[in-house]
């Protein structure tokens, strides 16, 4: 079922009658980094969001609720963020979001505690896919092992089917998010009888020459890319200099464009894994370029809305203001994290006006599906080269639930 866009009746007021209904302002609290690891995709970020705010308030909000974001740098440090979500609980922020892996650990226990909404996309313990574990937390979108389970299926797909004797080279960047989905890979290495291989680089990932020299003699059928920002430049030029089609790489989804153009023209045939329609015809971004840039209401520069984590950013905020949405038809009285929380938790075949794959979130599975498409570059553009889907569900959800049983408050 495909879902109305957020411009129509479904996320703004259509009626007197429902702005009528409240007044009250839902606050989003971004305790972000700004300046460090994750400056590279951030800012596009916290300007898709207050993008999508300024169209939905200029339309009377979600059912009547008003939208504001508070923003503030953590500089990727866990205390940092741990200051910054007791700063914003103490403003009535309802619903919180760190897009860091340290700070969304350090942060995660007091939201569980404390009964907030933790958004966690892309980030964080993949475990808390789990819901009757982390009943407030929603990483909704793949997680890095749905993402390295999926990118496997593409591989055996274009195997003939089997994986068997396919070699793939796992090349990461030597740090948790880089080891993060080799639980996985292992176990579908065992199931396919495929040859994997692991070859760390160390940070901050501008030297790579010597792993990329050992990934020359494995001789690799595939490889799957595991970095962010400039280190997919650097691995270019590595492959190059090695001799390595660059049809072979799948990168994980931080592939923007602008590495692409950073690469110089090394970028043809590479692949990765999308977790977003990169189309900039979208048409909920279409609307804000004509409706809040075309008025002067713009968080940023216009060419800013043209960044594929822009891009993400708009999908991941649409579906908050889903959930918002159905918790203000459900309740009668103020909206509460509590309603919130229920509201994700009913959220059904949502595609975020075509921006992702749809997405079904209940109280058991508060991923949404984990699906990803992969798609290549042609030398200009995006091309997409597979449908939404998701594979090996039942290897990345026994992982995920081991590792949820483990988990002590």
């Amino acid at each position: 079922m495909k879902i109305k866009l957020l411009s129509l009746c479904a996320v703004a007021a259509c009626s007197l009658g429902t702005i009528a209904q409240s007044q009250e302002t839902v606050k989003f609290g971004l305790c972000y980094d700004l300046s460090r690891s994750y400056s590279f995709a951030t800012p596009s970020f916290v300007q898709a969001a207050e993008d999508l705010a300024t169209l939905v308030n200029d339309k009377g909000g979600i059912e009547g609720h008003k939208v504001e974001f508070l923003v503030q740098d953590t500089a990727n440090e866990p205390q940092r963020g741990i200051e910054c979500y007791e700063s914003y609980k103490r403003e009535g922020v309802l619903i919180f979001d760190t897009m860091s892996t340290p700070v969304s650990q350090a942060v995660l226990p007091r939201a569980m505690r404390d009964g907030n909404v933790m958004m966690q996309p892309l980030v964080g313990r993949g475990d808390a896919i789990v819901g009757d574990v982390f009943d407030w937390i929603f990483p909704v979108g793949p997680t890095y092992w749905g993402q390295a389970a999926n990118a496997m299926d593409y591989i055996k797909q274009q195997s003939g089917g089997s994986l068997e004797d396919t070699k793939v080279a796992f090349v990461f960047m030597d740090h948790p998010f880089g080891y993060e989905p080799q639980p996985v890979l292992e176990e579908i290495t065992k199931r396919e009888n495929a040859d994997i291989r692991f070859f760390p680089f160390p940070l901050p990932g501008v030297d790579q020459s010597s792993v990329w020299s050992q990934v020359r003699r494995y001789g690799p059928d595939w490889v799957l890319f595991w970095g962010i920002s400039n280190m997919h430049v650097v691995a270019a030029r590595e492959m190059r200099r090695n001799g390595i089609p660059m049809e072979k790489y799948i990168g994980v989804n931080w592939v923007s464009k602008t590495d692409i153009e950073n690469m110089g023209g090394l970028g043809k045939g590479l692949k990765r894994s999308s977790v977003v329609d990169s189309d900039l015809e979208n048409p909920l971004r279409q609307e804000i370029v004509d409706k809040v840039y075309g008025a002067g209401k713009g968080a940023g520069d216009v060419a800013g809305t043209e960044n594929s984590y822009y891009m993400v950013g708009l999908a991941l905020y649409s579906i908050a203001f889903e959930a918002i949405r159905i918790a203000a038809e459900q309740t009668d009285g103020p909206l509460t994290a509590e309603a919130i929380k229920a509201g994700y938790e009913s959220i059904r075949d949502f595609d975020n006006a075509g921006l992702t794959a749809a997405v079904t979130v209940t109280p058991e599975d508060h991923g949404g599906g984990g699906k990803t498409r992969i798609e290549s570059w042609d030398g200009e553009t995006w091309v997409q080269e597979t449908d939404w889907f998701s594979a090996y569900d039942d290897i990345v959800w026994s992982i995920a639930r081991d590792a949820a049983s483990k988990y002590e408050d």
